[in-house]
């Protein structure tokens, strides 16, 4: 056997590698198919249904970019932008400070670390959940656990969900409750900061506050990144939480109208398909927006070790 041949036979396998090569293929094929059918394939039409009028009953109309358009003057649409804003704006920095609190707690070896790295953890699976929302419609309801405990030192309390003012405030208390997922991630980066770094920092007679601003944050900061980001991104798409506590509405007076409620909103309650998918390609590029900014201030305040 010539040096040709053996580079073909070694490039291309002999039978069995080619037998084991079909057999992975059919194994994936399912997937390649379900990818093809249900991400693909609905992400492609609905690019092409925003430039439509359709309603679900008679055929898509081309319209050009006046669902586009259409974006720039709907001010119900920039009121959901706004409460969407604000939610992410305040929640997510709120989530991840709380997560990064109760992560150095835990990192101090106390007793029984399995059972709390669970018990706090287990919010974030149960968070987006509808069963939790029902939950925090009754805590914050009028007659809900929240007004029961401020009775018993005297205070009146309210509905709080039912106020314009403090509903929007509910749910981002909501989301906080649930920084179990980043603190599990926090954790596994405080675990890999060398220990060395803080015993010549006692050495030396620095402080706690210098420890975490001038050792602990700054080797933590590609995790604090990565958290950022994953946690921008789902509290753009929040939805549940939205539609079970205000019924679907947005309200009390849009004060909860989400971006994403008001796009099924648009798609399943009025069926005006191609707006609802010019929405959905919004968002889309409000999202990468906030991610391309993340990137690009990452390298004033990210540090990563070389």
């Amino acid at each position: 056997m010539s040096a040709l041949d053996e580079l073909r036979r070694l490039r291309h396998g002999g039978p069995a590698r080619k037998r084991d090569n079909k057999a992975a293929f059919w194994f994936l094929a399912p997937w390649f198919l379900g990818l093809a059918v249900i991400t693909v394939g609905p992400v492609l039409a609905s690019f092409g249904l925003g430039f439509t009028k359709y309603n679900l009953i008679q055929p898509p109309r081309f319209i050009g970019l006046d669902n586009f358009a259409r974006i720039l003057t709907d001010e119900r649409l920039h009121n959901a932008l706004r409460v969407t804003l604000t939610y992410v704006l305040v929640s997510v920095p709120l989530q991840l400070a709380f997560a990064l609190g109760v992560a150095m707690l835990l990192d101090r070896g106390m007793r029984g670390l399995a059972f709390y790295r669970s018990a706090f953890y287990l919010p974030s699976l149960l968070g987006s959940s509808v069963a939790i929302a029902v939950l925090w419609t009754q805590i914050f309801g009028a007659d809900g656990l929240v007004n029961r405990v401020l009775a018993l030192f005297g205070v009146q309390g309210k509905g709080w969900i039912s106020d314009p003012d403090t509903a929007l405030s509910t749910l981002i208390v909501l989301n906080v409750w649930t920084f179990g997922a980043p603190m599990i991630i926090f954790l596994a980066g405080l675990r890999q900061i060398p220990a060395m770094y803080y015993e010549a920092a006692a050495i030396d007679g620095v402080g706690r506050w210098s420890r975490f601003r001038h050792i602990t944050f700054p080797l933590l900061s590609p995790i604090v990144f990565f958290n950022l980001v994953l946690q921008i991104i789902h509290a753009f798409q929040s939805f549940t939480q939205a539609f079970v506590v205000s019924g679907g509405t947005g309200g009390p007076s849009d004060s909860t109208m989400f971006y994403t409620l008001y796009l099924y909103q648009q798609g399943f309650s009025r069926f005006d398909m191609g707006y609802a998918s010019a929405l959905a390609w919004f968002l889309l590029l409000i999202i990468a927006a906030f991610t391309f900014v993340n990137f690009w201030a990452a390298k004033y305040w990210v540090f990563y070790d070389d």
